[in-house]
């Protein structure tokens, strides 16, 4: 199973404020649903509750939560990351997707960095992605985007390996 970090994230890491998105990027929401759609997702509670429409469609959800009494529609409960992996461990790819407390107990074990990196910075944000050390990391896809109609923020998606 390859095990891989999706996430968005502005000039100093920055990933969400009250438990919401930096901002609306039309291009991340696109890309990650393609990059995501057919595997399982895995994600803190928090973040499944800032999904404005629960549970993903055509993806696996599995919140960490703990709270053993927990039930999500929609999605299955596990009570810690290694749960949650162990539960997938069959699969050929499977998708952390926030929030950073989740994110910086699956940096250490992922095999792949699914990063859109906003070209502004969010001094209000209260949530960030880990550092990426580019000792352990080796880019291996970049794509870059000027602000659009769509788009605010010009942005890079960028793909990280161990």
């Amino acid at each position: 199973m390859k095990l891989s970090l999706i996430a968005a994230l502005g000039k100093n890491n920055e990933i969400g404020k009250n438990n919401q998105l930096l901002c609306r990027l039309p291009a991340d929401m696109k890309r990650f649903k393609a990059v995501t759609t057919g595997h399982t997702v895995i994600m803190g509670r928090k973040t499944f509750e800032s999904l404005p429409n629960g549970a993903l469609p055509d993806r696996r959800n599995i919140v960490i939560s703990r709270n053993p009494q927990l039930q999500v529609e929609g999605a299955e409960v596990c009570s810690s990351l290694d749960h949650a992996i162990l539960k997938c461990i069959n699969e050929s790819e499977v998708f952390i997707t926030g929030g950073a407390q989740i994110y910086e107990q699956a940096l250490p074990v992922a095999d792949k960095l699914y990063i859109t990196r906003i070209h502004a910075a969010f001094p209000e944000a209260d949530a960030f992605f880990p550092k990426i050390d580019r000792s352990i990391w080796k880019e291996t896809g970049r794509e870059t985007f000027p602000v659009d109609e769509k788009n605010p923020y010009p942005f890079t998606f960028t793909e990280y390996e161990r």
